[in-house]
């Protein structure tokens, strides 16, 4: 039997202040805010009548806009239910977004924060390694020496000349 919308609620309601849920063709997101993300996050996992126990992604959208720019997306999974439901967070930073780290709660999302934060530039604080992971550590802009992440809107579709070494087109 699956975990219901009311189900969530009831469980989220001491926790977060306030929870917005969207249910299109059948799949559940909830909206928190970044600071209940913790709790919730263990509460899903421990709870009996919930036990999220896989934590299955972590992504973020960038929504380029001036308030709320980005949201950090986690898809949760509940083995004993047979649940999915995506827990979004949405940041309120512009230039440098935070987020709280899940891996006290599911340690997978080790990896999946590091590849946030290199595409994205999210920072996820307590994260106990967060560095690049598929651009090299100095990818950064050659005018500004400022990072660069390359799925945020404002990064150029054809990239930036200089930023990361590449190989000749026709090597000798």
């Amino acid at each position: 039997m699956a975990v219901s919308k009311e189900t969530l609620l009831e469980v989220l309601a001491p926790i977060c202040g306030t929870v917005q849920y969207v249910e299109h063709r059948g799949d559940l997101t909830l909206h928190i805010d970044k600071g209940d993300l913790l709790e919730a996050g263990r509460e899903l996992r421990d709870n009996p009548r919930t036990q999220f126990n896989l934590l299955i992604d972590i992504t973020a959208i960038d929504q380029y806009r001036r308030n709320q720019r980005f949201e950090v997306v986690y898809i949760l999974y509940s083995l004993e239910y047979d649940t999915r439901i995506r827990l979004k967070v949405a940041l309120d930073e512009y230039d440098e977004p935070h987020c709280p780290s899940l891996t006290d709660v599911y340690e997978n999302a080790n990896w999946y924060e590091r590849e946030t934060y290199d595409m994205y530039g999210i920072i996820f604080d307590g994260h106990p390694d967060l560095r690049r992971f598929y651009m090299p550590e100095d990818f950064v802009d050659p005018e500004t020496s400022e990072p660069l992440y390359p799925l945020r809107k404002d990064f150029p579709l054809m990239g930036i000349q200089g930023a990361a070494p590449m190989p000749e087109k026709f090597p000798q």
